[in-house]
């Protein structure tokens, strides 16, 4: 078999992802990482003396999940409440003085919930994240001689310019930082300009190109010669009808990733991301209100929290941590016959809203509206006037219909739009119509929240 034919990057690693002999693996890993944390990590140490317990407690994944309850942003908030907002030392704090000294590069997360977060990269995070983002960018089909538009927020952002970095070891591909930052037009003049065919940014940035590349270069989208769009910080690819747009408007394979540490696959039918790092970090799934582990069977849902099993590389996943993304697994075999069980972005835990007691999260309410393609734009926003994650019914909604609609035929469309969200998320909306083009488009992630009451 010639080389680029294998099915893996890591023929040794992969064909053992979630196997038995793998949780072995981890199992030792983590007891390993565990001393690692406690000896070096101010925020961990603390963790383990507020449990009560020492790493060498802690001889099972069970042990784990009893002893340290899970953490997250909270808990960051509560470390600048105490330490301020001296970010080196609140880093020493987070991190550890013996990471710290492995500084190689500092981002933030985009900030889109509050303060940013810091987001270090060391230099064994980034040779971790070298190896894990080239299996992911083996199964999406990069090949050498590939051309990566990064179109990602590059300015401080964790998405952005650690890319550079990530597939530096990837024989034979080229990165062109091109940035969200750059605006529409000159992104879509420098992937024509300089023969771009791989698109690396946000579904939304990708949807927005799609209408402006005839008004800037003259042609559709499809013509820039773009075969992958590797998508990510936001939900998209992993909604159907957005997917199917992508795939026919731009003649691409479209590809989720992140979300932790993983891709989807090339089957036709979206089957979830693969997880990829077994050997890197412990994925767990934790119950968003009681925060007790939930067993990761087929189906199951929950918040996904991860643990670092090379704690000198641990960004964020470095115990029980969790980013408050809401996954749903699947263990069963994938069709495409890869390995690795898989994972979909619900939403998050903090974007979810109730309506009637009923929990609606806005990627699910973007897929409806993506599904009527021919009637509506796919741009809306919902309208909160009090703080969620109540709303007082009905929910409002913003919503773009398409050009070729004719203002008659709103009552028709509201209807069946309405209809199919009672249907499919048992909730019915008050729609307020907009004109094509009338609400921004965004570069990097979308905001689908109107805040009134800010």
């Amino acid at each position: 078999m010639q080389s680029n034919e294998r099915p893996y990057w890591n023929m040794e690693i992969e064909p053992i992802l979630n196997t038995s002999r793998m949780r072995e693996i981890q199992l030792e890993k983590l007891k390993t990482a565990l001393v690692w944390q406690y000896d070096n990590t101010p925020f961990n140490r603390r963790r383990f003396d507020q449990a009560g317990v020492r790493p060498e407690d802690i001889r099972s994944f069970a042990d784990f999940a009893e002893a340290i309850p899970a953490t997250g942003q909270e808990k960051i908030r509560e470390a600048i409440a105490e330490i301020g907002f001296d970010m080196d030392k609140l880093m020493r704090h987070l991190f550890g003085d013996k990471r710290m000294q492995d500084l190689y590069l500092l981002t933030t997360t985009s900030g889109t919930t509050g303060i940013p977060t810091p987001y270090p990269n060391f230099g064994a995070s980034i040779t971790d994240s070298q190896e894990i983002m080239s299996r992911a960018a083996w199964r999406m089909g990069f090949r050498p001689g590939d051309r990566i538009g990064l179109c990602f927020g590059l300015s401080m952002h964790a998405a952005g310019t650690p890319q550079i970095l990530w597939f530096k070891n990837f024989p034979g591909i080229t990165m062109i930082p091109i940035g969200a930052e750059a605006g529409t037009e000159k992104i879509l003049q420098f992937i024509q300009l300089f023969r771009v065919n791989i698109f690396a940014g946000t579904p939304s940035l990708a949807l927005h190109l799609i209408e402006r590349c005839p008004a800037v270069l003259n042609i559709p989208v499809r013509e820039l010669g773009i075969k992958i769009l590797m998508l990510g910080a936001e939900p998209g690819a992993g909604i159907p009808e957005i997917r199917s747009r992508l795939e026919t408007e731009y003649g691409a394979r479209v590809f989720d990733a992140g979300a932790g540490y993983g891709c989807s696959c090339d089957h036709p039918v979206y089957q979830g991301m693969h997880w990829l790092a077994d050997d890197y970090a412990y994925y767990e799934l934790i119950d968003p209100e009681t925060r007790q582990p939930i067993p990761i069977e087929h189906g199951a849902t929950g918040i996904m929290a991860g643990t670092s099993l090379n704690p000198e590389a641990a960004v964020w996943f470095d115990m029980r941590f969790t980013m408050m993304d809401i996954h749903q697994v699947f263990t069963d075999p994938c069709p495409c016959g890869k390995s690795g069980f898989r994972y979909k972005v619900v939403g998050r835990a903090d974007d979810m809203l109730k309506v009637k007691g009923v929990p609606v999260y806005p990627a699910a309410i973007e897929g409806v509206i993506h599904s009527m393609p021919e009637k509506l734009t796919g741009a809306f926003r919902i309208v909160l006037d009090e703080p969620p994650p109540r709303v007082v019914p009905p929910l409002k909604l913003k919503v773009e219909y398409g050009p070729d609609v004719r203002e008659e035929e709103l009552p028709a469309v509201e209807s069946e739009l309405t209809g199919t969200m009672h249907r499919l998320l048992k909730i019915r909306p008050q729609i307020t119509w907009l004109p094509p083009l009338s609400l921004e488009r965004a570069t990097k992630k979308t905001q689908f929240l109107e805040k009134t009451y800010e």
